[in-house]
């Protein structure tokens, strides 16, 4: 069998793919899936445990470039929407986190404090107090969660996209430190093995921060793949 394709087994079509998924080091995008087995229905099925059979094979490089090329499309818009926002909208957006957070605040817990700055397309928040830990979650999930919240708050009765950056008690600049480590000693790993790292799922922001990390290097390239919320990074050889 070729090295650009796996046969993996599985409960479920689904499971049988993340294994597969798991052995190429890729992401569901970058694969073309053909069930090749399932199981046949029959009484004596109830008697043995379900087994699902595929084969992923990793699309040529035609069929990347357009997955690329898709995602440099959709990072264009967005950075297209991007732009100052008038006064008048900020301070709109400002006053409905104000208020939100004047309803809620005493409910979060019975020592958390939040501060409000704003920026020139933008809000950013933080939060601290001894009770606010339990709003970052595993690895920021439930504070990034809290922040769209929080964000569609802000744009409320707003007609133009005004950006919420959410922080709890420093956690940011601590994962950006992690990201920064965890980025040059998958490097180093990349340059001994010779082999390619998929990172796990990240937020854009974290994203961001491997690539920033990585830009200059001589030796590595990385390169976003995959769809939200399991949009990863790819750390290779150049």
């Amino acid at each position: 069998m070729p090295n650009n394709s796996v046969i993996s087994e599985g409960s479920t079509t689904n499971e049988a793919i993340e294994n597969g998924l798991k052995i190429l080091k890729v992401s569901k995008d970058m694969v073309n899936v053909k069930v090749l087995e399932t199981e046949k229905k029959s009484f004596f099925s109830i008697l043995a445990p379900r087994v699902v059979k595929v084969e992923l094979t990793l699309k040529d490089e035609k069929e990347l470039a357009q997955i690329s090329k898709n995602d440099k499309s959709k990072e264009a818009y967005v950075k297209k929407e991007i732009k100052d926002i008038t006064p008048e909208k900020l301070e709109q957006a400002e006053n409905n986190v104000k208020t939100f957070f004047e309803a809620i605040i005493n409910k979060l817990g019975n020592n958390i404090n939040y501060s409000l700055e704003k920026k020139p397309n933008g809000l950013e928040i933080n939060l601290s107090g001894d009770d606010a830990g339990f709003l970052i979650g595993y690895r920021g999930e439930t504070m990034y969660a809290f922040q769209a919240i929080i964000s569609t708050i802000a744009n409320k009765g707003i007609d133009e996209k005004i950006r919420v950056w959410l922080d709890i008690e420093g956690y940011k600049e601590k994962r950006e430190k992690t990201l920064q480590n965890l980025a040059n000693r998958i490097a180093r790993t990349v340059e001994k093995t010779r082999k390619s790292v998929t990172l796990e799922p990240m937020q854009a922001y974290e994203r961001k921060i491997i690539h920033s990390v990585l830009q200059d290097s001589k030796t590595v390239k990385t390169e976003s793949i995959g769809e939200e919320p399991r949009r990863r990074v790819v750390i290779s050889l150049k």
